[in-house]
């Protein structure tokens, strides 16, 4: 069987035209595969960026709340309620909002800004510049030193600007485990500070941020928040819901979907083409073989052999090839959202292997159909 294989690894890399054409199709198929999924992947964890930053186990906030952006107010009583709520280890208010600010050369920007407990300021930011014990000081806001910073015009400590007739100062430059996704610089302040700053509805609480004493006290808790007539998720729960949200109720999640359909097409159609007129070109070797005693399942052998080796070729190709471009893309581009997961390498993988099985199908079928006789006669 040694033998056989390395004959079939001479058949198919002897002819350098087909098997760069074979490679360039399976690598152009699974590079855009992966970079398709993985700028879906990308958005997705932006889209939970705030979740991951804040980093708190749950989440209580509107029945109709879909994205993090999406916040709707609550009352006090129900940040009431959840502390009183047997299981639960403490619990604090979140604010979460746009705002305008106009920076000190007098140009406006629109920023995030997060309004963390007065008492605790649970879910405070990695401080890189300046002390969080300063955003207590009169007019004090971090700033978050991520991709969208030179948006604010890189501001040091003591950058003052203007937020609705207000006064703001860079008392803190901070940094985040995730980025936002809407393009906007992120800024934290006191809970107390945000809602008195920016113009808000009657209610303030945009989340409520529940440390329970167990995980088995999780369920207790939704129930209860559920009987006041709001709801309670895990972060995960919570990212699960905001990713869902993006991928059937917008249009991305579609477009991505045919964008790697269609990549999935071009390389099958690309490859099964190629690796079938590279089957008819050797069809007289494969009947020699045949005449002199290889067996069947030699035959079958030496094809899955090409196809299985081509498919994992160009798969290795098309994966450096995409993690290169990501990598020099977010050198120009801070801020690209695109990231490879083992996910979209799953994916990326069982979509060859579907493209190598269908490759060899086409060429098996036709090599086993042949009668040295003929190939002799000719």
């Amino acid at each position: 069987m040694k033998g056989i294989l390395q004959l079939a690894f001479k058949l198919l890399v002897n002819d350098s035209a087909k098997f760069t054409a074979l490679l360039v199709g399976i690598t152009f198929a699974v590079f855009l595969m992966v970079e398709m999924t993985s700028l879906f992947a990308g958005i997705l964890n932006k889209s939970s960026s705030t979740v991951i930053n804040v980093g708190a186990k749950m989440w209580v906030m509107d029945p109709a709340v879909q994205t993090i952006a999406s916040s709707i107010g609550m009352p006090d009583y129900v940040l009431d309620a959840v502390r009183s709520t047997d299981g639960v280890k403490y619990a604090v208010p979140l604010y979460s909002g746009t705002a305008l600010v106009k920076l000190r050369d007098g140009t406006y920007q629109a920023v995030t800004v997060i309004g963390l407990d007065d008492a605790s300021l649970f879910g405070w930011p990695v401080m890189k510049q300046g002390k969080i014990e300063d955003i207590y000081a009169e007019n004090g806001f971090v700033a978050i030193d991520d991709a969208e910073f030179v948006k604010l015009k890189n501001p040091t400590l003591g950058t003052d600007f203007e937020l609705n007739d207000h006064r703001g100062v860079i008392v803190g430059i901070a940094t985040v485990a995730s980025s936002g996704l809407f393009g906007t610089p992120t800024l934290y302040t006191t809970y107390k500070r945000a809602v008195t700053y920016i113009p808000t509805t009657r209610y303030t609480t945009s989340y409520i941020l529940v440390e329970p004493k167990s995980a088995a006290d999780i369920a207790h808790i939704k129930q209860v928040v559920q009987s006041l007539g709001y709801v309670a998720f895990t972060k995960k729960e919570f990212m699960a819901r905001i990713s869902h949200f993006y991928k059937y109720e917008t249009g991305l999640g579609t477009n991505i979907m045919l964008m790697t359909v269609i990549s999935f097409i071009v390389g099958l159609s690309i490859s099964g083409q190629t690796f079938y007129t590279f089957i008819l070109e050797n069809l007289e070797k494969f009947g020699a073989l045949k005449a002199i005693g290889a067996k069947r399942h030699e035959l079958i052998a030496m094809i899955l052999f090409q196809a299985t080796f081509t498919a994992l070729t160009g798969y290795g190709l098309g994966i450096g090839l995409c993690a290169a471009l990501i990598s020099l893309a977010r050198i120009r581009i801070p801020d690209y959202a695109a990231i490879i997961t083992f996910g979209n390498l799953a994916l990326a993988f069982a979509m060859v292997v579907v493209i190598a099985a269908m490759s060899s199908y086409l060429g098996i079928r036709r090599v086993l159909s042949i009668e040295p006789f003929d190939i002799f006669r000719g």
